[in-house]
């Protein structure tokens, strides 16, 4: 059985902070993510106790490691190896742009690819960026959310962090079909290689984020990676109350 790729072990750093960085408004403590789920959140006891599992790991584990990384890198190096990691997703952006019917969106995708790997060798650097060419950030759950599909309830998994019903089994199809950089990569020192610089590397972007959490930790992030969710699934075309 193939290990966590890098793609997937992504999740594990970025979900457990990620979710406090969501684009829409400020984050509001009686959000209903959807009509119909008045209760985004009905498995929030067990969802907890998820919680509180990825947040030992995290804390002990994952965060004492990203600190130091964090510190021994230099800032160069450190944007290099976070914009080759990012390169490495494009092609995900360019199939799930291309299912949502976004073609503009997608020949962005591939323009950015194809740049960053020659001009930006390797995609070290983000050349197309300086181009105006945006990146996208696309994956099989966004690209469900648009053909109609309910996120259903909010899911805490172990080790990848917040979900819902939709998202966790979108994303195991990715992996399932393998359309992510390190089910490609068949030297297993290799991939977990890849996956240990991605995770750390991405835990590491998020340290600064931290302080933003305020009140009940579960909560907050719960909340927060909703909205995120649902500003990403609708192309930021949400309704703003503020």
């Amino acid at each position: 059985m193939k290990l966590l790729n890098a793609t997937t072990c992504s999740l594990l750093a970025g979900a457990l902070v990620l979710s406090v960085t969501a684009p829409a408004a400020a984050i509001d403590d009686d959000y209903d993510y959807q009509d119909g789920y008045h209760n985004p959140d009905p498995w929030e006891p067990m969802n907890r106790v998820v919680f509180r599992f990825n947040d030992t790991l995290d804390t002990y584990a994952l965060k004492p490691v990203a600190k130091g990384y964090d510190r021994v890198m230099p800032q160069f190096l450190n944007d290099g190896v976070t914009n080759v990691f990012n390169n490495l997703g494009e092609p995900k952006n360019l199939i799930n742009n291309t299912l949502q019917g976004k073609f503009h969106d997608a020949g962005i995708d591939l323009a950015r690819f194809l740049m960053n790997t020659t001009v930006g060798v390797v995609g070290v650097f983000d050349v197309a960026t300086r181009m105006g060419l945006q990146r996208n950030d696309e994956d099989f759950g966004q690209t469900l959310g648009a053909w109609g599909v309910q996120s259903g309830p909010y899911l805490m998994l172990p080790l990848f962090g917040p979900s819902t019903v939709r998202d966790g089994s979108a994303f195991a199809l990715e992996g399932y079909a393998g359309y992510n950089y390190g089910s490609q990569m068949d030297h297993v020192r290799s991939r977990n290689t890849a996956a240990a610089v991605d995770v750390v590397d991405t835990r590491a972007g998020l340290l600064s984020q931290e302080r933003l959490i305020r009140g009940d930790k579960y909560r907050f992030i719960r909340n927060a990676w909703l909205q995120n969710r649902e500003f990403k699934v609708k192309d930021g075309l949400v309704e703003d109350d503020f």
